[in-house]
């Protein structure tokens, strides 16, 4: 089994709305000019650093913005251009809602588990309702439809629907979703949340808690996954007022290593406790305190939402944001991570900016899929990086992408046009047939 890292390509409409309380940088950036085109250009170069590590790359396409979908639903009537002009006249805010590119952010697309894991044998991937925030609850649907489009053998692959969009049910994908597993044990599932429909817990005050403990537990019934192998760990609400609404602003793992802050978890030396008897003596965990790297650091450097990846060596590397190594505390929390007795042997920094100063690091970028040989032949789609597909789809981006876009460009009814014309070739280049609305 290979670990493959879905990156989400950046969508031609990146821009920074402030859509998201509770996320620090989406609020610091609001209305400031975005560059799409670099965005693009950094999610690639990023795609072409961990192909070039040995660690298995593929993409998954942006979704159409605005969603005209949902400005038809919400009562804009008439045609895409009066829609548009419409909504700008109307109702400026849910054309900003609505024209985010937040799907970009893969680690928010769905849960998966892999096939060794599940009851059935398939690989199990559940899209997130993301029901919390409108303008990515919008995201759902599409995702499905792409999700079923690159893993249609129902032999290999169960494509669940979104959880119901209740409330109750708020499920935020892979971003509080962590696998762990050492030689000879099973594989552990850690699916965090910030608060429960019905249970009276302790959350945040400052920030909305967004996973539910209720969805959690679906999701881990959805997979088949076995109940000794799942644990629920609360995300400390200290952690989420600083501004960590994923856990993996505060939390990383791979296989059989863990870095997390003292703050990403309720409890987090009892959870550490139970790893360590589920997982073994392999078992590694490098926690941060709050004095050696303050939590407000870590939410502006962005060092846990790194990606920890594990080498053709079986050595692992840590690939960062710049931001963590212009920030000294989180500089010397990952140098420490090197320095100690773990598989982490190396740390690489990368520029993806444009990202950053909406709230999303290089996990935050990708979705992980665990696949066999055999289910890796049975998808189709032409998702899987190569030296051709980064050229191709780095000069569609050249083609079709504004190099900047300010907030009042949003009611550019062409703006539209371009994303539609950009997205029908993208399903063209990476075989996926129609998978957007407009497609169809």
């Amino acid at each position: 089994m290979r670990e493959y890292n879905f990156d989400g390509l950046v969508g031609p409409t990146h821009n920074y709305g402030g859509l998201s309380p509770g996320n620090l940088a989406s609020q610091s950036h609001v209305g400031e000019p975005s560059h799409p085109r670099d965005a693009a250009l950094q999610g690639l170069e990023k795609m072409r650093f961990v192909s070039a590590l040995g660690v298995g790359q593929a993409v998954l396409p942006p979704q159409p913005r605005p969603s005209l979908h949902a400005l038809r639903a919400l009562g804009f009537t008439g045609s895409d251009e009066e829609v548009i002009t419409r909504a700008a006249r109307e109702a400026e805010h849910l054309l900003r809602l609505t024209s985010s590119a937040s799907s970009m952010w893969t680690a928010n697309a769905a849960t998966v588990a892999p096939s060794t894991d599940t009851a059935d044998g398939r690989v199990h991937l559940t899209p997130a309702n993301l029901s919390q925030m409108y303008h990515r609850a919008i995201e759902a649907e599409t995702t499905h439809s792409v999700l079923r489009a690159i893993f249609s053998s129902e032999k290999h692959f169960a494509v669940h629907a979104p959880l119901p969009g209740s409330g109750h049910f708020a499920d935020e994908g892979a971003a509080n979703h962590t696998r762990l597993a050492t030689p000879g044990h099973a594989g552990v599932h850690l699916l965090a949340w910030g608060r429960s429909a019905w249970q009276d817990v302790q959350g945040p005050s400052r920030f909305p808690a967004r996973q539910t403990l209720e969805a959690s537990q679906a999701l881990a019934r959805l997979h088949q996954l076995d109940a000794k192998s799942v644990l629920f760990p609360q995300q400390h609400p200290e952690g989420i007022d600083a501004g960590a609404f994923h856990t993996d602003v505060l939390a990383v793992g791979n296989e059989r290593f863990l870095m997390l802050h003292e703050l990403a978890f309720v409890d987090h030396a009892g959870l550490l406790a139970v790893l360590r008897e589920k997982l073994g003596q392999d078992f590694r965990a490098v926690v941060a305190t709050n004095a050696e790297l303050p939590a407000k650091d870590a939410v502006k450097a962005y060092p846990f939402n790194s990606q920890v990846l594990t080498l053709p060596d079986g050595t692992m590397a840590i690939v960062a944001p710049i931001e963590s190594r212009e920030t000294p505390a989180a500089r010397q929390f990952l140098e420490r991570v090197v320095a100690e007795d773990t598989p982490v042997k190396a740390v690489h920094y990368l520029d993806v900016r444009q990202s950053m100063n909406n709230g999303g690091g290089p996990a935050c970028l990708r979705q992980r899929v665990w696949l066999t040989d055999e289910e890796r032949g049975a998808i189709k789609a032409d998702v899987f990086y190569t030296p051709a597909l980064h050229d191709s789809l780095a000069g569609w981006v050249r083609r079709h992408y504004r190099e900047v876009l300010r907030p009042k460009d949003l009611q550019d009814p062409q703006l539209a046009r371009e994303t539609m014309t950009a997205l029908d070739e993208l399903t063209r280049i990476l075989n996926l047939g129609s998978v957007y609305d407009f497609q169809r």
